[in-house]
């Protein structure tokens, strides 16, 4: 059922109003004729400080009166009916000052209530530990003492400037005062260097002062990382004394790396080391070196600290003293035949060894003797020292080199009496003599000439060869020597004798042969290349087959020298079928030139001339026997017909006819294949319009998702859709999408209202009306005469009533219309039932008041109804008239319409006619 309007809504709610206040009274309340007042009542004083109270009656003669507190006081003033006091260093946190008259023989009071505050002036955070450790909880504690009230404070704890817990004490006792908070924080690594602090509010701007800041002094916090693993030490187990050796002392998962401390020594000795961090971890490094007084075992510490907390390790060093051996020669330089003592001593607990004889017990001297020979000239002897150390065996060695000088000699072996010398790049000569001192040795030829330069880099060339004299000298004697030197060199094929290229004529006699120059001389071989064993010897019959590269290999003892020589085998033109056919099609599009290729030596040069009718005189263009960038424009037509090829160099010339025919691959275009097509449902179905251009003649078939076009008499719509047309000839194929629309007549599917029953006077109702047509249809209503305040949505499918009336039953009529017709359908809307009226009750004193009030009019303003289009502004909420006209029974019934009941007792469709006519929807 409807409700009351928002107009008598409005008047119920005055009307209730109206009642409430006529029938509300204040009971009367007795009043004491006189009283006691103090001033002010409620008042915050800052602790320590002074406040003036004012005691005050209306009695006109009071006997006695006074002021009662517990407070210091410093001065009063009074007057018949007040009294003026002074309160100084107020310091309790809350008092009641009592104001007292007596006044007919009755006692009249008034009770103040004084607070103190006290500003958070000393904010103290709590010392934090000097190291904290990563992943364990510390304590913040911030206390601020006699600030107050407590219920008025609010405590931050602060890292930096993030705050990590905020406590406000309101609902503490109003006496009160001070503060302590504590948090339980989790230390962690960003932590480190951070700075904590702690605020404190006094908020007292609800009691009319202001707020009251203070922050403690901040405590920077130091966090540390250190892993239980004690360090790694990289040192030697063994260290002579006076050596130096590095060692190192390293540990992971510090941090911070920089605040560890290393403390790194040998025995008494702290090596200073050098410390590199590197991310969470550092690296030691120190060179230990080894005195006398530290020999024996010792140990090498690395200790670390850090936070307080330290990791050490310790590694056992054992220092010994080990001295290289001595190795002494009677002589170190002797001539050849005389006696040589060697000597070979060490230290006391040392054993020696010369020349792999050990001595008898350590500590005991090694000897040899020896008759000089040139054969120990240069020796080395050698002297080893082993000594146990740790269970470890040590080993030194010294070694010493004997001198014994003699004549020189001059060996086969390092002179030879025979040279042979190969030519070719720079080489050393030598020819040496054993002596010492070490001898020179100079080699000429006998009869004044060449002299070699013996042990030094240069040319050999065939110039050297001959016979020299080689004489060896130092201070013990000399030695001469004849030797004869022979150079050889490889064979050489030069253009002279062997040229490069050779060409023969077809048909005429002609011999192939290399000469080659070399020592000792090259023999000389021509084999065709790929013919093993083909060898060209004597006069040949010149034939084509004998064109082509021959290897000529020239070989002497020294080496080879090959060369290929090509022999060219000219003849003239000649014409091939495969090669230029006698008869070409040439396609359009296709980029293909002609290609006659001719048969030639030199390549012949091929000219192709039209030759009568429209091809008389043009040239055929032809494709380059190689690809090449200047290769002639492709042309885009081309004149078939008769063509004449000239085949031309300079042993002769040849012609050939050559027929030329034209074709082309197939085309589509818009023209000839449209990309859209629109069918009318019902209409006979037919092919596609789709065709191609081409040569041959292109077939075209279509088909939808691989499927062929089917037969059919009628167009369907489930005939819309995507085809794939695709045109073939022998040259290709080219293909169009093609897309098909079908079109159909409009069909109102659904008309229907909601709600489905009966519409009570003052309901809302609904009308849709859907419709299927493509194009998509034009919607429109034809409404029952007189019926007011309709509203339709943007789209006209839906027609709304609010505040239904008698006026608005009837047949409704839904019409859609499309290019290629119109269909309608009609419903019926029933409107029936009582106004449900709204009683409304009051009070007795208020019954004038609810008749005045429905006394209220609605306004409702009426429009008169013309055919046209009408613009209805806010048609679903304004309450303004909606106007169709409806007037008529025009013959304008559409074929095909659908009637009949919609619901039982509510609304039916029925046959389409009448004028139906537009509502133009625009926005006020």
């Amino acid at each position: 059922m409807p409700g009351p309007s928002p107009g008598l809504r409005r008047a119920l709610l005055g009307l209730w109003a109206a009642l409430g206040l006529g029938l509300f009274g204040l009971s009367a309340v007795s009043q004491e004729p006189f009283w006691a007042d103090l001033q002010p009542r409620v008042a915050f004083v800052e602790r320590g400080g002074s406040l003036w109270l004012n005691c005050s009656t209306n009695c006109p003669r009071p006997e006695r009166g006074g002021l009662e507190t517990s407070l210091r006081r410093n001065g009063t003033q009074r007057g018949l009916r007040w009294l003026a006091r002074q309160l100084v260093d107020i310091r309790e946190p809350e008092t009641q000052p009592v104001c007292f008259f007596r006044c007919a023989r009755r006692t009249l009071q008034a009770r103040g209530l004084i607070r103190t505050f006290q500003r958070p002036d000393r904010v103290e955070l709590m010392p934090l530990p000097p190291w904290q450790p990563v992943g364990e909880n510390f304590t913040l504690s911030c206390r601020v003492p006699g600030a107050g009230p407590r219920a008025s404070l609010t405590l931050t704890l602060l890292r930096g400037a993030q705050e990590l817990i905020r406590r406000s004490f309101a609902g503490e006792p109003p006496r009160a005062r001070g503060a302590v908070l504590t948090a339980t924080v989790l230390a962690r690594r960003e932590d480190h260097g951070a700075n904590f602090s702690c605020r404190a509010e006094l908020d007292l701007r609800p009691h009319g002062l202001g707020l009251f800041e203070n922050s403690s002094a901040p405590r920077e916090l130091r966090t540390f990382s250190l892993s239980p693993d004690p360090p790694r030490l990289a040192a030697p187990r063994l260290l002579e004394v006076g050596s130096e050796r590095p060692v190192s002392c390293t540990l992971d998962g510090l941090f911070p790396a920089s605040e560890a401390r290393v403390y790194l020594a040998l025995g008494d000795q702290n090596l200073s080391p050098d410390v590199t961090l590197e991310g969470d971890a550092f690296v030691a490094t120190a060179t230990a070196t080894a005195s006398a007084e530290q020999e024996g075992a010792r140990q090498l510490v690395c200790n670390v600290t850090l936070g307080g907390e330290n990791r050490e390790t310790r590694e056992n060093v054992t220092i010994y003293s080990f001295p290289a051996p001595l190795l002494t020669l009677s002589e170190p330089s002797v001539s050849e035949g005389q006696m040589v003592t060697v000597t070979c001593s060490a230290g006391a607990q040392a054993l020696v060894t010369l020349e792999g004889v050990p001595a008898a017990v350590p500590g005991q001297p090694a000897q040899l003797q020896l008759n000089a020979t040139e054969n120990d000239d240069r020796r080395s002897f050698f002297c080893d020292a082993t000594l146990d150390v740790d269970g470890e065996t040590l080993i030194k060695n010294r070694s010493a080199e004997l001198r014994v000088l003699y004549a020189p000699r001059l060996d086969d072996s390092d002179c030879p009496r025979s040279w042979t010398w190969p030519e070719g790049p720079e080489q050393t000569l030598r020819c040496e003599a054993r002596g010492n001192p070490e001898p020179s040795v100079h080699c000429a030829r006998s009869d004044g000439g060449a002299v070699l330069a013996l042990g030094l880099l240069g040319p050999v060339t065939r110039a050297l060869s001959g016979t020299y004299r080689c004489k060896a000298a130092n201070d013990q004697g000399e030695a001469v020597k004849d030797v004869t030197l022979t150079v050889e060199y490889a064979p050489a094929l030069d253009s002279v004798g062997c040229p490069e290229r050779i060409t023969w004529l077809e048909g005429t006699e002609a011999s192939l042969s290399c000469v080659a120059h070399g020592v000792p001389p090259p023999d000389v071989i021509c084999v065709r290349s790929g013919e093993l064993g083909a060898v060209i010897e004597g006069l040949l019959r010149v034939a084509r087959e004998h064109a082509g590269t021959y290897r000529c290999e020239a070989t002497n003892p020294r080496g080879s020298a090959a060369k290929n020589v090509a022999v060219t085998v000219e003849y003239g033109p000649r014409f091939e079928e495969p090669s230029c056919p006698s008869n070409w099609t040439w396609v359009e599009g296709s980029g293909r030139l002609f290609s006659c290729e001719v048969d030639g030596k030199p390549q012949p040069s091929v000219k192709c001339v039209g030759s009568g009718g429209a091809t008389e005189g043009v040239l055929l263009p032809l494709a380059p026997p190689d690809p090449s960038p200047r290769a002639p424009r492709i042309p885009r037509v081309l004149a078939p017909g008769i063509y004449v090829c000239n085949a031309t160099n300079r042993h002769g010339s040849v012609a050939k006819t050559v027929v030329v025919s034209a074709e082309s691959p197939p085309e589509m275009d818009e023209s000839t294949c449209p990309s859209h097509q629109t069918w009318l449902e019902g209409a006979e179905a037919s092919a596609l319009a789709c065709a191609a251009r081409g040569r041959p003649s292109p077939g075209v078939r279509c088909s939808r998702e691989g499927i062929p076009w089917p037969e059919q008499q009628r167009v369907s719509r489930e005939d819309a859709g995507t085809y794939h047309c695709v045109a073939t000839n022998a040259h290709g194929t080219d293909s169009r999408t093609v897309t098909v629309g079908v079109e159909y007549r409009p069909v109102v599917a659904e008309l229907a209202a909601s709600p489905p029953g009966g519409v009570r006077p003052g309901g809302n109702f609904t009308l849709t009306c859907r419709a299927e047509a493509w194009p998509p249809a034009q919607i429109s209503w034809r409404a029952p005469p007189g019926a007011l305040n309709i509203g339709l949505s943007s789209n006209n499918s839906t027609l709304s009533v609010a505040g239904a009336m008698g006026s608005h039953g009837g047949e409704y009529e839904c019409a859609a219309t499309n290019a290629h017709g119109r269909h309608a359908r009609r419903i019926t809307v029933r409107v029936a039932g009582p106004w449900l009226w709204v009683a409304v009750g009051g009070a007795a004193g208020g019954a004038a008041l609810l008749a005045a009030g429905a006394g209220l009019a609605f306004y409702v303003q009426s429009t008169a109804c013309k055919k046209g289009e009408y613009n209805v502004q806010e048609a679903e909420s304004s309450g303004e008239a909606v106007c169709l006209n409806g007037a008529g029974g025009g013959a304008g019934g559409a074929a095909g319409a659908e009637g009949g009941p919609e619901a039982a007792g509510g609304a039916a469709e029925s046959p389409a006619e009448g004028e139906v006519f537009a509502i133009q929807l625009t926005s006020a």
